[in-house]
């Protein structure tokens, strides 16, 4: 106890300490000289292909990156992202100026790839009509067509969309290239699905679930660790909640698309938010009188299973709409071999399976009063 008292103190700083740090950033400290650039597609196809059996292309990829590793369905995303006119992140690159005292090494001008293979090298199989479009979500008429399928025009315009790219000048070694590139892919966390939601979908509705999600009542029924906080896990089970409490009997296979329609419906349309956060936290009251570990499954968990969630928050909610004054003696079926069939996780999310757990628990509530 005495050691964790200990190392829990605020340590102060000396004024000796302060200057060597200081002093350790100026001498680590990497000059990074840049420019920016900006090619059209076929441009840089045209650099990254020319030369390449050589090994003479003027876009290189170098020995410590990655093969390309993108599926076919990611790659398809890439080209409908260019194709719909969306963002793509910088390319960075490197000049590959050979050293002075290294006199045999010809200058190519050659530009080494630090972050991009993977979006060059998909340019280069789609205008090589090796990559065939799929599972794309916003242009499904495309799904199946390679470049040469396309008309004309649109080939042209494709060619002619630009993307930007960041040139290290030579300044830049070889160790702060590789530095550069770790430091990159490391950073490049993908966002989830609640985390990309509340960037594409701004709007009253989503103000909504983080109002709701913050509630500390919710908070102790329904524990999250705060990883799981800070990926916005909390928001996710609310819209979860709202989505099948409305429509669970519409759910098909995939949960992801089925959120997200509910979610554009109701940002885009005039909603009732004290009849949405009254039903929200009705039922958080009912959860607290009657179910002694919440939606957790005993005690002590800092994690709660979305299936869980979904069929006591939704089940206890649609008792309260039948039956407002709802009181119950019982909630032994928690432990019956039915609800743990329903809940489980490998329970499938097969639309019979979320109608059954949900209703199933809806039914027990009703039952008991």
């Amino acid at each position: 106890m005495q050691k964790s008292s200990k190392l829990s103190q605020e340590v102060e700083i000396t004024t000796e300490q302060k200057e060597a740090a200081e002093a350790e950033i100026r001498e680590k400290k990497k000059v990074v000289d840049y420019e920016t650039k900006e090619y059209p597609v076929e441009v840089l196809v045209q650099k990254y292909r020319e030369g390449e059996e050589e090994d003479t292309n003027e876009l290189y990829v170098p020995d410590y990156q990655r093969e390309m590793i993108w599926e076919e369905s990611r790659q398809s995303k890439f080209i409908e992202s260019l194709l719909l006119g969306l963002p793509i992140p910088y390319i960075f690159v490197a000049d590959l100026r050979p050293k002075q005292e290294d006199e045999e090494t010809e200058d190519l001008a050659r530009l080494e790839i630090v972050d991009g293979t993977q979006r060059i090298r998909t340019l280069d199989r789609f205008l090589s009509n090796e990559l065939q479009l799929r599972e794309l979500k916003k242009l499904e008429k495309l799904n199946g067509f390679k470049f040469r399928d396309l008309p004309l025009a649109r080939q042209r315009r494709f060619n002619r969309a630009t993307i930007r790219m960041i040139v290290l000048t030579e300044k830049a070694d070889e160790e702060t290239r590789r530095d550069m590139f770790e430091r990159i892919n490391s950073g490049s966390v993908e966002l989830n699905d609640m985390e990309k939601r509340r960037g594409i979908s701004p709007g009253p509705f989503v103000d909504l679930l983080e109002e709701l999600a913050k509630e500390p009542k919710f908070r102790k029924l329904c524990p999250f660790s705060k990883a799981l906080i800070d990926k916005r896990e909390p928001e996710e089970f609310v819209l979860r909640f709202f989505a099948y409490l409305d429509n669970y009997k519409n759910f098909e296979r995939k949960v992801n698309e089925f959120l997200n329609q509910y979610l554009e419906k109701h940002n885009n349309s005039e909603l009732n938010i004290a009849e949405k956060r009254s039903e929200f936290q009705q039922m958080l009251e009912f959860v607290e009188k009657y179910f002694p570990n919440g939606f957790s499954k005993s005690k002590g968990h800092v994690k709660t299973p979305r299936i869980r969630f979904e069929a006591i928050s939704v089940g206890v909610a649609l008792a309260l709409r039948k039956q407002p004054d709802l009181h119950i003696n019982s909630i032994d079926w928690l432990e019956s071999p039915k609800f743990k069939d329903y809940t489980t996780s490998d329970a499938s999310n097969s639309r019979p399976k979320v109608i059954k757990r949900i209703e199933y628990v809806r039914d027990q509530l009703l039952a008991k009063s």
